[in-house]
């Protein structure tokens, strides 16, 4: 049985495997990326991006270093699911 991807676009099966495989990488990216923005914005200080994410409202998560860190955080699936892969692959 072929794969929706592949009839309505005329994508071969390898295509759709190596376009998986990319975007698994990329999701990989993802929490380091933020990470390593949390950590430069926390050094280059308040910017003017900052002064609009906690005008008004006080909360403890406003900011810019606490959402890099959430989007870091929420990215993780990834690199668990990597973790899970090895220590299934090893044990």
């Amino acid at each position: 049985m072929t794969s929706p991807a592949g009839v309505a676009t005329g994508v071969s099966r390898d295509g759709v495997v190596a376009a998986r495989h990319l975007a698994r990488w990329l999701a990989l990216a993802a929490t380091p990326t933020f990470a390593i923005m949390a950590v430069v914005t926390a050094m280059l200080g308040n910017g003017a991006a900052d002064m609009l994410c906690t005008a008004g409202h006080g909360s403890v998560l406003g900011g810019m270093v606490p959402m890099y860190l959430l989007m870091s955080a929420f990215h993780a699936s990834a690199w668990l699911r990597l973790i899970s892969e090895w220590r299934g692959a090893a044990g």
